[in-house]
């Protein structure tokens, strides 16, 4: 009897022990470096946004922020990798509207869900996109893009970094909300496809701003129509896509920081704190603003509400597609 008594008692006592010490660690953190998973390879813009946020949240969390590239599947393998994770803030995830709320839509099967297994720390950056087309094309705005098109159905080509990606998703988006025939070019890489573009191959494109400014500014392409609400600070003679005739059209790309589920609260407390200190970085503000790109921040719930709003609506277009 007395033995089956301490039996109940120890994992009490224990429980009893350990709490004060996991809150000491949690009133501690960090005391050791973290990691941060980029689920793409070096190179990107993935990896541009989170080398931003690991040199500037090192420097204010005084530990070192080590960059995990972890790419392959879309980056799916990197955002696996960190659900499955330890939740105690040491590991953290660049998320983006591609890998969170587009990504579950593109793929048969996943073994995890990351809107249930991964926690939103804070919105970090928006960015949008540009609709552009060769100098060659006679359009002169989008209004002349869409006649154009409807004049001749199935016969203008879109051109895109691959199957799911922004790029391919936002033209998909133009042929819905224009309601016009336009047929998707799947590239490997945004180089490709802006190659393909410029040499005549595809008449349009949907691209991120900083990666065709050049090519917009020598002549070489014209830009239409940007994919966001308001206009862009790079391009703000281009009037937004929703402005120029295609009402409730919107595609911004957002970037995340993200953790395992189950991440104290003591925790995500504090670096969401130390997010909300990083958007107002001047440094980091004027980085993100050469991309084209702003800082942003936002509470967890709005970065959670935001992740599933996108997921909803990506989900009823992804399902029109034909098979990828």
């Amino acid at each position: 009897m007395k033995r089956r008594r301490l039996l109940r008692i120890v994992p009490g006592v224990a429980a009893a022990c350990l709490a004060p010490l996991a809150r000491a660690q949690e009133a501690a953190y960090p005391n050791r470096p973290i990691r941060l998973v980029i689920p793409f390879p070096p190179g990107g813009g993935n990896d541009l946004m989170g080398r931003m946020v690991a040199d500037r949240l090192g420097v204010q969390l005084g530990v070192a922020v080590a960059v995990d590239n972890r790419g392959g599947a879309g980056g799916l393998i990197g955002t696996e990798a960190a659900t499955q994770a330890a939740p105690d803030g040491y590991t953290l995830l660049l998320g983006s509207i591609s890998t969170i709320s587009i990504n579950p839509h593109l793929q048969a099967r996943m073994s995890f869900d990351p809107l249930r297994d991964l926690m939103p720390v804070s919105l970090f950056a928006e960015t949008p996109s540009v609709l552009v087309v060769p100098a060659s094309l006679p359009t002169r705005s989008l209004a002349e893009l869409i006649a154009l098109a409807r004049a001749r159905p199935g016969q203008l080509n879109f051109a895109s970094a691959g199957n799911g990606t922004s790029h391919h998703l936002g033209g998909e988006l133009l042929k819905a909300t224009a309601r016009i025939d336009i047929v998707h070019v799947p590239y490997r890489g945004s180089a490709p496809a802006l190659t393909g573009l410029l040499g005549g191959d595809t008449q349009m494109m949907i691209a991120p701003i900083a990666a065709v400014l050049a090519n917009i500014q020598g002549g070489q392409l014209r830009a239409l129509g940007v994919t966001s609400a308001e206009r862009s600070a790079l391009l703000p003679e281009v009037p937004t896509i929703a402005e120029s005739g295609v009402p409730g059209y919107e595609l911004t790309l957002w970037y995340g920081i993200f953790a395992p589920r189950g991440l104290p609260e003591p925790v995500l407390g504090r670096l969401n704190a130390e997010m909300a200190k990083l958007a107002q970085s001047p440094e980091v503000r004027e980085r993100l603003a050469a991309e084209g790109a702003s800082a942003v921040h936002s509470t967890p719930q709005a970065l959670a509400e935001r992740a599933r709003r996108d997921s909803d609506r990506w989900r009823e277009i992804i399902r029109t597609l034909p098979p990828m």
